[in-house]
């Protein structure tokens, strides 16, 4: 018997429902990252840094405070660049994000310019410096040195790098600047 009423509720639903999309299992979640389609499994208190750094892999991503005080776990979410280390994965879904990882493999000038300008020294920091440079790029190539340190604000370096980074990040936006004024070449 109970097989007919498990076919006559499967045929309601198929009847009825047809066009609404199945909700998602309580703890999963749908999220691109680096342009990647994921369907995951998470915890209520896991972060977004854990997820990432330790069950995706994606470890270049740092912890460094766990306190969401040095910017070393910034990624940039749906355009903004956040604390992986302070966001709770589960609240991510439907989200995009950008790790550096996927900023490497784009082969953005900002990665050969911080070579350059020996904007780097342990480089521990130097994701989420990174990170935190492309989402302000990504918003305005028009800065100022001022501008640049003030986004940079919430980023620590412990090697003391810090009058090299808007060197390298103004000499990116001067050239994606330029793209941009000949039209995107």
């Amino acid at each position: 018997m109970h097989n007919n009423a498990f076919e006559a509720l499967e045929a309601h639903v198929v009847a009825e429902h047809s066009t609404e999309s199945l909700p998602l299992p309580e703890g999963v979640i749908q999220l691109t990252i680096n342009g990647q389609a994921h369907q995951l499994h998470v915890e209520p208190e896991w972060t977004l840094y854990y997820l990432i750094h330790d069950r995706l892999g994606l470890t270049g991503t740092k912890m460094f405070c766990d306190r969401g005080a040095c910017g070393s776990c910034t990624v940039i979410l749906d355009g903004r660049p956040i604390l992986s280390c302070m966001t709770l994965a589960i609240e991510c879904n439907g989200k995009i994000i950008e790790t550096i990882e996927g900023i490497a493999v784009a082969h953005h000038p900002l990665i050969d310019a911080y070579v350059k300008h020996h904007a780097l020294q342990c480089g521990y920091c130097t994701p989420g410096f990174i990170v935190t440079a492309k989402a302000l790029l990504d918003r305005d190539t028009d800065l100022t040195e001022d501008e640049i340190k003030e986004a940079l604000a919430g980023n620590l370096c412990r090697c003391g790098t810090y009058p090299q980074h808007p060197k390298a990040v103004l000499e990116v936006a001067q050239v994606l600047g330029d793209q941009v004024r000949r039209g995107g070449q």
